[in-house]
Protein backbone atom coordinates (compact mmCIF):
# COMPACT_ATOMS: atom_id res chain seq x y z
CA UNK A 1 0.00 0.00 0.00
CA UNK A 2 1.46 3.43 -0.86
CA UNK A 3 -0.70 6.11 1.20
CA UNK A 4 -0.61 8.99 -1.32
CA UNK A 5 -1.62 6.60 -3.99
CA UNK A 6 -4.26 5.09 -1.75
CA UNK A 7 -5.04 8.93 -1.04
CA UNK A 8 -5.63 9.32 -5.12
CA UNK A 9 -7.55 6.66 -5.60
CA UNK A 10 -10.23 7.06 -2.62
CA UNK A 11 -9.94 11.00 -4.34
CA UNK A 12 -11.21 10.38 -7.73
CA UNK A 13 -14.00 7.64 -6.48
CA UNK A 14 -15.60 11.04 -4.35
CA UNK A 15 -15.38 13.94 -6.15
CA UNK A 16 -16.97 16.11 -4.48
CA UNK A 17 -17.45 14.53 -0.81
CA UNK A 18 -16.34 17.31 1.75
CA UNK A 19 -12.82 15.69 2.63
CA UNK A 20 -11.64 17.87 5.36
CA UNK A 21 -14.18 20.24 7.51
CA UNK A 22 -11.43 22.67 9.07
CA UNK A 23 -13.20 23.81 12.02
CA UNK A 24 -11.23 26.46 13.06
CA UNK A 25 -10.44 28.10 9.29
CA UNK A 26 -13.94 27.47 8.86
CA UNK A 27 -12.80 26.07 5.50
CA UNK A 28 -14.34 22.92 3.64
CA UNK A 29 -12.63 21.21 0.96
CA UNK A 30 -13.62 18.44 -0.86
CA UNK A 31 -11.87 15.61 -2.03
CA UNK A 32 -11.19 16.67 -5.34
CA UNK A 33 -9.61 20.11 -4.45
CA UNK A 34 -7.91 18.37 -1.77
CA UNK A 35 -6.16 16.62 -4.46
CA UNK A 36 -5.91 19.85 -6.62
CA UNK A 37 -4.09 21.39 -4.12
CA UNK A 38 -2.16 18.34 -3.54
CA UNK A 39 -1.03 17.87 -7.02
CA UNK A 40 -0.12 22.38 -6.85
CA UNK A 41 2.11 22.14 -3.88
CA UNK A 42 3.73 19.04 -4.82
CA UNK A 43 4.77 21.01 -7.90
CA UNK A 44 5.80 23.83 -6.14
CA UNK A 45 7.94 21.99 -3.47
CA UNK A 46 9.91 19.92 -6.26
CA UNK A 47 11.90 23.87 -6.65
CA UNK A 48 13.32 22.52 -3.06
CA UNK A 49 16.19 19.94 -3.85
CA UNK A 50 16.04 18.25 -0.40
CA UNK A 51 15.02 14.68 0.54
CA UNK A 52 13.36 16.01 3.47
CA UNK A 53 11.16 18.95 4.40
CA UNK A 54 9.70 19.83 7.82
CA UNK A 55 6.30 20.32 8.65
CA UNK A 56 5.65 22.71 11.91
CA UNK A 57 1.49 23.39 11.06
CA UNK A 58 -1.30 22.42 13.64
CA UNK A 59 -3.90 19.71 13.18
CA UNK A 60 -5.80 21.49 9.90
CA UNK A 61 -6.29 22.14 6.04
CA UNK A 62 -3.11 23.36 5.75
CA UNK A 63 -1.12 20.89 7.32
CA UNK A 64 -2.59 17.67 5.81
CA UNK A 65 -2.11 19.21 2.55
CA UNK A 66 1.39 20.43 3.00
CA UNK A 67 2.17 16.84 3.93
CA UNK A 68 0.65 15.48 1.06
CA UNK A 69 2.17 17.87 -1.12
CA UNK A 70 5.34 16.79 0.39
CA UNK A 71 4.71 12.93 -0.14
CA UNK A 72 3.91 13.66 -3.47
CA UNK A 73 6.91 15.58 -4.77
CA UNK A 74 8.58 12.67 -3.61
CA UNK A 75 9.91 13.95 -0.32
CA UNK A 76 9.74 13.29 3.18
CA UNK A 77 7.78 15.31 5.18
CA UNK A 78 9.63 15.37 9.13
CA UNK A 79 7.20 16.81 11.39
CA UNK A 80 8.02 19.35 14.21
CA UNK A 81 6.83 19.85 17.80
CA UNK A 82 5.22 23.35 18.28
CA UNK A 83 3.99 22.76 21.37
CA UNK A 84 7.30 23.43 23.82
CA UNK A 85 10.34 25.01 22.17
CA UNK A 86 9.55 25.25 18.66
CA UNK A 87 12.42 26.90 17.75
CA UNK A 88 14.83 24.94 19.23
CA UNK A 89 12.97 21.63 17.86
CA UNK A 90 13.60 23.53 14.56
CA UNK A 91 16.97 23.34 14.60
CA UNK A 92 17.12 20.10 16.59
CA UNK A 93 15.21 18.44 13.54
CA UNK A 94 17.05 20.02 10.64
CA UNK A 95 20.44 19.14 12.36
CA UNK A 96 19.58 15.60 13.09
CA UNK A 97 18.26 15.09 9.38
CA UNK A 98 20.30 17.19 7.35
CA UNK A 99 17.83 19.62 5.84
CA UNK A 100 17.21 23.44 5.80
CA UNK A 101 13.31 23.99 4.56
CA UNK A 102 10.54 23.73 7.07
CA UNK A 103 6.62 24.50 5.89
CA UNK A 104 4.99 26.55 8.78
CA UNK A 105 2.33 28.97 9.35
CA UNK A 106 2.79 32.68 10.34
CA UNK A 107 -0.44 32.78 12.22
CA UNK A 108 1.34 29.77 14.38
CA UNK A 109 4.92 31.53 14.97
CA UNK A 110 3.00 34.56 16.07
CA UNK A 111 0.58 32.73 18.10
CA UNK A 112 3.34 30.71 20.18
CA UNK A 113 6.18 33.73 19.81
CA UNK A 114 8.40 31.48 18.36
CA UNK A 115 11.87 33.43 16.95
CA UNK A 116 12.09 32.69 13.09
CA UNK A 117 14.52 29.94 12.06
CA UNK A 118 16.62 30.14 8.96
CA UNK A 119 14.67 28.06 6.37
CA UNK A 120 11.14 29.06 7.52
CA UNK A 121 8.75 28.92 4.68
CA UNK A 122 5.00 30.44 5.88
CA UNK A 123 2.26 28.41 4.01
CA UNK A 124 -0.16 31.38 4.07
CA UNK A 125 2.85 32.91 1.34
CA UNK A 126 3.33 29.82 -0.51
CA UNK A 127 -0.61 29.91 -1.76
CA UNK A 128 0.12 33.42 -2.89
CA UNK A 129 2.96 32.66 -4.41
CA UNK A 130 2.21 29.26 -6.64
CA UNK A 131 2.26 30.33 -10.36
CA UNK A 132 -0.92 30.53 -12.30
CA UNK A 133 0.20 27.77 -14.60
CA UNK A 134 0.43 25.38 -11.54
CA UNK A 135 -2.76 26.21 -10.54
CA UNK A 136 -4.52 25.10 -14.13
CA UNK A 137 -1.81 22.41 -14.77
CA UNK A 138 -3.03 20.55 -11.49
CA UNK A 139 -6.46 21.08 -11.96
CA UNK A 140 -6.43 20.00 -15.78
CA UNK A 141 -4.17 16.74 -14.13
CA UNK A 142 -6.82 16.10 -11.32
CA UNK A 143 -9.15 15.23 -13.74
CA UNK A 144 -7.01 12.21 -15.70
CA UNK A 145 -7.48 9.01 -14.15
CA UNK A 146 -5.84 7.81 -11.18
CA UNK A 147 -3.21 5.56 -12.73
CA UNK A 148 -2.46 7.95 -15.07
CA UNK A 149 -2.16 10.98 -12.22
CA UNK A 150 0.36 8.29 -9.84
CA UNK A 151 2.76 7.41 -13.10
CA UNK A 152 3.49 11.27 -13.68
CA UNK A 153 4.79 11.07 -9.40
CA UNK A 154 8.07 9.85 -8.42
CA UNK A 155 8.06 6.31 -8.02
CA UNK A 156 6.97 4.96 -4.72
CA UNK A 157 8.02 1.69 -3.01
CA UNK A 158 6.19 0.75 -0.12
CA UNK A 159 9.33 0.46 1.95
CA UNK A 160 9.93 4.10 1.43
CA UNK A 161 10.12 6.03 3.85
CA UNK A 162 6.66 8.41 4.76
CA UNK A 163 7.85 10.57 7.78
CA UNK A 164 10.30 11.05 10.21
CA UNK A 165 8.67 11.57 13.72
CA UNK A 166 10.33 11.84 16.19
CA UNK A 167 9.93 10.30 20.14
CA UNK A 168 8.39 12.31 22.71
CA UNK A 169 12.00 13.09 24.67
CA UNK A 170 10.19 12.32 27.88
CA UNK A 171 12.95 10.52 29.08
CA UNK A 172 15.63 11.55 27.40
CA UNK A 173 16.88 12.93 23.38
CA UNK A 174 14.12 12.60 20.95
CA UNK A 175 15.06 10.17 18.33
CA UNK A 176 13.83 10.16 14.57
CA UNK A 177 11.73 7.25 13.78
CA UNK A 178 11.22 6.27 10.23
CA UNK A 179 8.11 4.55 9.38
CA UNK A 180 7.00 3.65 5.49
CA UNK A 181 3.81 3.31 3.42
CA UNK A 182 4.56 -0.75 4.51
CA UNK A 183 4.42 0.19 8.27
CA UNK A 184 1.65 2.90 8.01
CA UNK A 185 -0.69 0.69 5.73
CA UNK A 186 -0.44 -2.16 8.11
CA UNK A 187 -1.86 -0.57 10.71
CA UNK A 188 -4.76 1.34 8.68
CA UNK A 189 -5.98 -2.40 7.15
CA UNK A 190 -5.65 -3.69 11.02
CA UNK A 191 -7.74 -0.93 12.39
CA UNK A 192 -10.08 -0.79 9.35
CA UNK A 193 -11.05 -4.14 10.09
CA UNK A 194 -10.95 -4.62 13.93
CA UNK A 195 -13.47 -0.96 13.79
CA UNK A 196 -15.67 -1.54 10.69
CA UNK A 197 -14.33 1.81 9.38
CA UNK A 198 -16.08 2.82 6.29
CA UNK A 199 -16.02 6.08 3.99
CA UNK A 200 -19.08 6.70 5.58
CA UNK A 201 -17.50 7.23 9.33
CA UNK A 202 -16.77 11.27 10.22
CA UNK A 203 -13.37 11.52 11.99
CA UNK A 204 -13.40 14.57 14.76
CA UNK A 205 -9.58 14.86 14.60
CA UNK A 206 -7.94 17.16 17.40
CA UNK A 207 -4.05 15.17 17.67
CA UNK A 208 -1.70 17.09 16.13
CA UNK A 209 0.40 15.95 13.53
CA UNK A 210 3.48 15.66 14.62
CA UNK A 211 2.63 12.81 17.19
CA UNK A 212 2.20 9.28 15.75
CA UNK A 213 -1.35 8.84 16.75
CA UNK A 214 -2.40 11.64 15.30
CA UNK A 215 -0.36 11.63 12.25
CA UNK A 216 -2.10 7.74 11.65
CA UNK A 217 -5.18 8.13 12.61
CA UNK A 218 -6.31 11.60 12.06
CA UNK A 219 -4.29 11.86 8.52
CA UNK A 220 -3.76 9.09 6.88
CA UNK A 221 -6.77 6.92 7.47
CA UNK A 222 -8.95 8.92 7.19
CA UNK A 223 -8.00 10.26 3.64
CA UNK A 224 -7.35 6.24 2.72
CA UNK A 225 -10.64 5.40 3.49
CA UNK A 226 -12.72 8.08 2.29
CA UNK A 227 -14.17 9.48 5.50
CA UNK A 228 -14.85 13.23 6.16
CA UNK A 229 -12.01 14.68 8.36
CA UNK A 230 -13.13 17.21 10.77
CA UNK A 231 -9.92 19.27 12.08
CA UNK A 232 -9.52 21.31 14.90
CA UNK A 233 -5.76 23.13 15.44
CA UNK A 234 -6.11 23.32 18.99
CA UNK A 235 -7.24 19.94 21.42
CA UNK A 236 -6.92 22.32 24.26
CA UNK A 237 -10.09 24.30 22.90
CA UNK A 238 -12.63 21.64 25.68
CA UNK A 239 -15.94 23.52 25.39
CA UNK A 240 -15.72 23.68 21.66
CA UNK A 241 -14.52 20.45 20.52
CA UNK A 242 -18.04 18.66 21.52
CA UNK A 243 -19.85 21.48 20.14
CA UNK A 244 -17.94 20.47 16.57
CA UNK A 245 -18.97 16.37 17.08
CA UNK A 246 -22.36 17.68 17.61
CA UNK A 247 -22.65 19.48 15.04
CA UNK A 248 -20.38 17.95 12.21
CA UNK A 249 -21.96 14.38 13.36
CA UNK A 250 -18.97 12.78 14.09
CA UNK A 251 -18.65 9.23 14.51
CA UNK A 252 -14.95 8.83 15.97
CA UNK A 253 -12.73 10.74 17.91
CA UNK A 254 -9.29 9.58 19.01
CA UNK A 255 -7.48 11.25 21.77
CA UNK A 256 -5.21 11.07 25.32
CA UNK A 257 -6.56 10.75 28.53
CA UNK A 258 -5.87 14.44 29.02
CA UNK A 259 -7.40 15.61 26.43
CA UNK A 260 -10.81 13.69 26.74
CA UNK A 261 -10.80 14.66 30.93
CA UNK A 262 -11.21 18.09 29.23
CA UNK A 263 -14.02 17.06 27.17
CA UNK A 264 -15.62 15.42 29.78
CA UNK A 265 -15.71 18.37 31.93
CA UNK A 266 -17.02 21.00 29.72
CA UNK A 267 -19.39 18.56 27.47
CA UNK A 268 -22.86 18.41 27.90
CA UNK A 269 -25.11 15.11 27.46
CA UNK A 270 -25.67 14.46 23.54
CA UNK A 271 -22.75 15.79 22.37
CA UNK A 272 -21.27 12.95 21.54
CA UNK A 273 -24.17 10.83 20.45
CA UNK A 274 -23.04 10.54 17.23
CA UNK A 275 -20.06 8.78 17.98
CA UNK A 276 -19.47 5.24 17.69
CA UNK A 277 -16.27 4.98 19.07
CA UNK A 278 -14.19 6.94 21.36
CA UNK A 279 -10.93 5.18 21.79
CA UNK A 280 -8.44 6.92 24.28
CA UNK A 281 -4.35 6.25 23.83
CA UNK A 282 -0.65 7.27 24.33
CA UNK A 283 -0.86 7.29 28.31
CA UNK A 284 -2.95 5.52 31.18
CA UNK A 285 -6.99 5.44 31.15
CA UNK A 286 -7.84 6.41 34.87
CA UNK A 287 -10.65 4.22 35.90
CA UNK A 288 -12.52 7.67 36.96
CA UNK A 289 -12.65 9.11 33.24
CA UNK A 290 -14.31 5.83 31.71
CA UNK A 291 -16.84 5.85 34.34
CA UNK A 292 -17.02 9.23 34.03
CA UNK A 293 -17.98 8.56 30.41
CA UNK A 294 -20.45 6.14 30.77
CA UNK A 295 -22.29 8.10 33.46
CA UNK A 296 -22.63 11.57 31.61
CA UNK A 297 -22.81 10.21 27.96
CA UNK A 298 -23.41 6.09 28.10
CA UNK A 299 -20.03 5.66 25.87
CA UNK A 300 -17.45 3.18 26.33
CA UNK A 301 -14.16 5.35 26.38
CA UNK A 302 -11.70 2.47 24.60
CA UNK A 303 -8.17 2.14 25.96
CA UNK A 304 -5.34 1.47 22.88
CA UNK A 305 -1.58 0.86 22.88
CA UNK A 306 0.80 1.98 20.84
CA UNK A 307 4.22 3.56 19.98
CA UNK A 308 5.71 5.83 18.07
CA UNK A 309 8.02 2.96 16.57
CA UNK A 310 4.82 0.46 16.07
CA UNK A 311 3.22 3.19 13.63
CA UNK A 312 1.42 2.86 16.42
CA UNK A 313 -1.31 0.67 17.22
CA UNK A 314 -0.42 -2.61 18.84
CA UNK A 315 -3.67 -3.31 21.03
CA UNK A 316 -7.04 -1.82 21.16
CA UNK A 317 -10.31 -2.24 22.69
CA UNK A 318 -13.24 -2.49 20.90
CA UNK A 319 -17.15 -2.33 21.25
CA UNK A 320 -17.28 -6.10 20.58
CA UNK A 321 -13.93 -6.97 22.31
CA UNK A 322 -13.72 -4.19 25.31
CA UNK A 323 -11.77 -5.18 28.68
CA UNK A 324 -11.35 -2.18 30.73
CA UNK A 325 -8.07 -1.20 32.42
CA UNK A 326 -6.59 -3.60 29.88
CA UNK A 327 -4.41 -1.62 26.20
CA UNK A 328 -6.92 -4.09 24.31
CA UNK A 329 -5.99 -7.92 22.32
CA UNK A 330 -2.93 -7.38 19.82
CA UNK A 331 -4.19 -6.21 16.13
CA UNK A 332 -4.78 -9.02 13.63
CA UNK A 333 -1.58 -8.44 11.55
CA UNK A 334 0.55 -8.01 14.65
CA UNK A 335 2.18 -10.30 16.74
CA UNK A 336 3.54 -9.59 20.91
CA UNK A 337 5.03 -11.61 23.36
CA UNK A 338 6.32 -11.16 26.82
CA UNK A 339 9.65 -11.68 28.01
CA UNK A 340 10.97 -12.70 30.91
CA UNK A 341 13.70 -9.10 31.78
CA UNK A 342 16.32 -11.42 33.01
CA UNK A 343 16.89 -13.93 30.27
CA UNK A 344 14.22 -13.38 27.21
CA UNK A 345 12.43 -15.98 27.33
CA UNK A 346 8.62 -15.88 26.37
CA UNK A 347 6.58 -16.29 29.57
CA UNK A 348 3.14 -17.57 29.88
CA UNK A 349 -0.31 -15.62 30.43
CA UNK A 350 -0.37 -13.90 34.04
CA UNK A 351 3.41 -13.79 33.77
CA UNK A 352 4.82 -10.44 33.70
CA UNK A 353 7.42 -8.89 31.58
CA UNK A 354 8.67 -7.11 29.05
CA UNK A 355 6.38 -6.14 25.70
CA UNK A 356 8.00 -7.32 22.51
CA UNK A 357 6.45 -6.44 19.17
CA UNK A 358 6.86 -8.13 15.49
CA UNK A 359 5.36 -6.99 12.28
CA UNK A 360 4.98 -4.80 9.63
CA UNK A 361 3.91 -1.72 11.97
CA UNK A 362 7.62 -1.72 13.06
CA UNK A 363 9.73 1.19 12.09
CA UNK A 364 12.53 0.41 9.11
CA UNK A 365 14.75 2.23 12.55
CA UNK A 366 16.34 5.15 13.95
CA UNK A 367 17.29 8.02 11.68
CA UNK A 368 21.21 7.50 11.32
CA UNK A 369 21.27 5.68 14.63
CA UNK A 370 22.19 1.41 13.87
CA UNK A 371 23.18 1.29 17.04
CA UNK A 372 19.88 2.50 18.91
CA UNK A 373 18.41 0.63 16.14
CA UNK A 374 20.19 -2.84 16.71
CA UNK A 375 19.36 -2.47 20.55
CA UNK A 376 15.99 -2.10 20.11
CA UNK A 377 14.90 -4.49 17.07
CA UNK A 378 16.32 -8.01 17.36
CA UNK A 379 15.28 -10.63 14.48
CA UNK A 380 12.02 -8.30 13.72
CA UNK A 381 11.20 -8.32 17.36
CA UNK A 382 10.64 -4.16 19.00
CA UNK A 383 11.33 -4.42 22.37
CA UNK A 384 9.00 -1.41 23.77
CA UNK A 385 10.88 -0.97 26.87
CA UNK A 386 7.24 -1.36 28.42
CA UNK A 387 6.10 -4.29 30.88
CA UNK A 388 3.00 -6.16 30.84
CA UNK A 389 1.28 -9.27 30.84
CA UNK A 390 -1.29 -11.22 29.01
CA UNK A 391 -4.79 -12.45 31.03
CA UNK A 392 -5.99 -16.16 29.39
CA UNK A 393 -8.19 -14.26 27.39
CA UNK A 394 -5.74 -12.63 24.91
CA UNK A 395 -5.82 -9.24 26.62
CA UNK A 396 -2.67 -7.58 27.46
CA UNK A 397 -2.23 -5.56 30.34
CA UNK A 398 0.26 -2.26 30.66
CA UNK A 399 2.38 -2.45 33.99
CA UNK A 400 4.24 0.68 32.93
CA UNK A 401 7.76 1.39 31.49
CA UNK A 402 10.56 -0.69 32.48
CA UNK A 403 12.27 2.84 33.77
CA UNK A 404 9.49 3.12 35.49
CA UNK A 405 10.57 0.65 37.95
CA UNK A 406 13.36 1.25 40.25
CA UNK A 407 15.23 -1.20 42.32
CA UNK A 408 15.11 -0.49 46.39
CA UNK A 409 16.54 -2.76 48.88
CA UNK A 410 16.76 -5.27 46.25
CA UNK A 411 13.10 -5.13 45.13
CA UNK A 412 12.07 -4.11 41.74
CA UNK A 413 9.22 -1.41 42.33
CA UNK A 414 6.54 -0.41 40.04
CA UNK A 415 6.17 3.23 40.06
CA UNK A 416 2.82 3.38 38.04
CA UNK A 417 1.76 0.63 40.57
CA UNK A 418 1.91 3.26 43.73
CA UNK A 419 0.49 5.73 41.24
CA UNK A 420 -2.33 4.22 40.54
CA UNK A 421 -2.60 3.63 44.32
CA UNK A 422 -2.33 6.76 45.09
CA UNK A 423 -4.49 8.70 42.63
CA UNK A 424 -7.95 6.78 44.32
CA UNK A 425 -6.62 8.46 47.44
CA UNK A 426 -6.20 12.25 45.78
CA UNK A 427 -9.21 14.31 46.10
CA UNK A 428 -10.96 15.16 43.21
CA UNK A 429 -9.16 17.78 41.05
CA UNK A 430 -5.50 16.96 42.30
CA UNK A 431 -3.00 15.15 40.01
CA UNK A 432 0.21 13.04 40.86
CA UNK A 433 2.74 11.70 39.24
CA UNK A 434 5.51 9.27 41.74
CA UNK A 435 9.45 9.54 40.82
CA UNK A 436 12.26 7.98 42.12
CA UNK A 437 15.22 10.38 43.51
CA UNK A 438 18.66 8.71 44.79
CA UNK A 439 18.89 7.78 47.88
CA UNK A 440 22.77 6.86 49.79
CA UNK A 441 21.66 4.07 51.79
CA UNK A 442 18.94 2.03 49.62
CA UNK A 443 20.10 3.52 46.04
CA UNK A 444 16.65 5.29 45.32
CA UNK A 445 13.32 6.53 47.33
CA UNK A 446 10.39 6.99 46.25
CA UNK A 447 8.73 10.81 45.96
CA UNK A 448 4.81 11.41 44.66
CA UNK A 449 4.64 14.70 43.14
CA UNK A 450 1.08 16.31 43.96
CA UNK A 451 -0.37 19.56 42.36
CA UNK A 452 -1.92 20.55 45.88
CA UNK A 453 -1.17 19.93 49.56
CA UNK A 454 -2.42 16.91 50.90
CA UNK A 455 -2.96 14.63 53.91
CA UNK A 456 -0.36 12.95 53.46
CA UNK A 457 0.21 10.95 56.84
CA UNK A 458 -3.93 10.01 56.43
CA UNK A 459 -3.01 8.90 52.57
CA UNK A 460 0.22 7.27 53.26
CA UNK A 461 -1.37 5.17 55.71
CA UNK A 462 -4.28 3.95 53.29
CA UNK A 463 -1.69 3.01 50.59
CA UNK A 464 0.18 0.73 53.70
CA UNK A 465 -2.95 -1.79 53.06
CA UNK A 466 -2.48 -2.08 49.07
CA UNK A 467 1.22 -1.89 48.63
CA UNK A 468 4.63 -2.96 50.64
CA UNK A 469 6.55 -0.37 52.49
CA UNK A 470 9.27 -0.26 50.26
CA UNK A 471 6.62 0.87 47.05
CA UNK A 472 5.48 3.72 49.80
CA UNK A 473 6.18 7.23 49.00
CA UNK A 474 8.88 9.03 51.25
CA UNK A 475 8.54 12.42 50.67
CA UNK A 476 5.45 14.55 48.71
CA UNK A 477 6.13 17.38 46.79
CA UNK A 478 3.99 20.49 45.24
CA UNK A 479 3.79 21.23 42.13
CA UNK A 480 0.99 23.25 41.06
CA UNK A 481 0.76 21.66 37.31
CA UNK A 482 2.17 19.04 36.12
CA UNK A 483 4.43 19.31 33.19
CA UNK A 484 2.76 17.52 29.97
CA UNK A 485 3.86 16.58 26.62
CA UNK A 486 2.26 18.18 23.36
CA UNK A 487 0.43 15.22 23.05
CA UNK A 488 -0.92 15.41 26.68
CA UNK A 489 1.45 12.44 27.72
CA UNK A 490 3.16 13.59 31.16
CA UNK A 491 6.05 15.30 30.75
CA UNK A 492 8.35 12.70 33.41
CA UNK A 493 11.69 14.04 32.61
CA UNK A 494 10.71 17.42 33.61
CA UNK A 495 8.81 16.31 36.35
CA UNK A 496 11.44 14.59 37.90
CA UNK A 497 14.10 17.71 37.27
CA UNK A 498 11.78 19.74 39.24
CA UNK A 499 11.16 17.15 42.15
CA UNK A 500 15.18 16.83 42.08
CA UNK A 501 15.15 20.74 42.37
CA UNK A 502 12.68 21.28 45.25
CA UNK A 503 14.50 18.62 47.38
CA UNK A 504 17.73 20.17 46.92
CA UNK A 505 16.27 23.63 47.50
CA UNK A 506 14.52 22.60 51.17
CA UNK A 507 18.39 20.28 51.85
Amino acid sequence: MILHHEFIKSAKARGNKLAIIDCTTERNITYSKALIASLMLAKYLKRYNEGFIGIMIPTSAGAILSTLGTVMAGKVPVMINYSTGAAENCEYAQAKCGFRTIITSRALVEKIGCRLVPGMIFIEDILVQIPLRYKLSSAMKAKMPARLIIAGLPKSHEDDNLVILFTSGSEKEPKGVQLTHRNMGSNIQDLAKVFNLTDEDRFMSVLPLFHVFGHNANFWLPLVIGMTNITAANPLEYKKIPQYIRTHKATLIAGTPIFFAGYLRESKPGDFSTCRIILAGADKTPAWLREGYQQKHQMDLLEAYGTTETSPGVSVNTPHNNRPGSIGRPLPSVQVKIVDIANGKTVGAGQEGKIMVKGDLVMKGYFNDIEETSVRIKDGWYDTGDMGKFDNEGYLWHLGRLKRFVKIGGEMISLVRTESVLETLLPNGVSCCVVEVPDSLKGARIVAAVTEPVNEREILKKMAKELPSLALPKEFVVLPEMPKMGSGKVDFRTITNLVHKKIHSVA
